[in-house]
């Protein structure tokens, strides 16, 4: 049961990181585009700067440590699927 509910958020987590960075590739403006780009900030800024720290972008514009993030958190979730 615990194991479902940790694979059922981290699967849930990497979907809101994939939509993040989607979003980035648009204009977001003041209204409610711009209000729901901030909330999803906020939720994976803390996680993905973990990465960019030491991924630096590719040609100064080209940020991969999103892919990079993703990787290892479906990883860990495979890891907490083998373990539990």
């Amino acid at each position: 049961m615990i194991e479902a509910l940790l694979i059922q958020l981290i699967n849930a987590y990497s979907i809101i990181i994939f939509i993040y960075v989607l979003m980035s590739w648009f204009p977001h403006e003041q209204g409610i585009v711009g209000q729901i780009y901030s909330a999803l900030g906020v939720l994976c800024d803390w996680y993905l700067d973990l990465f960019r720290r030491f991924i630096p972008p590719i040609g100064g514009t080209l940020d991969i440590s999103p892919i990079v993030a993703l990787l290892v958190l479906q990883l860990v979730g495979r890891l907490i699927a083998i373990i539990l």
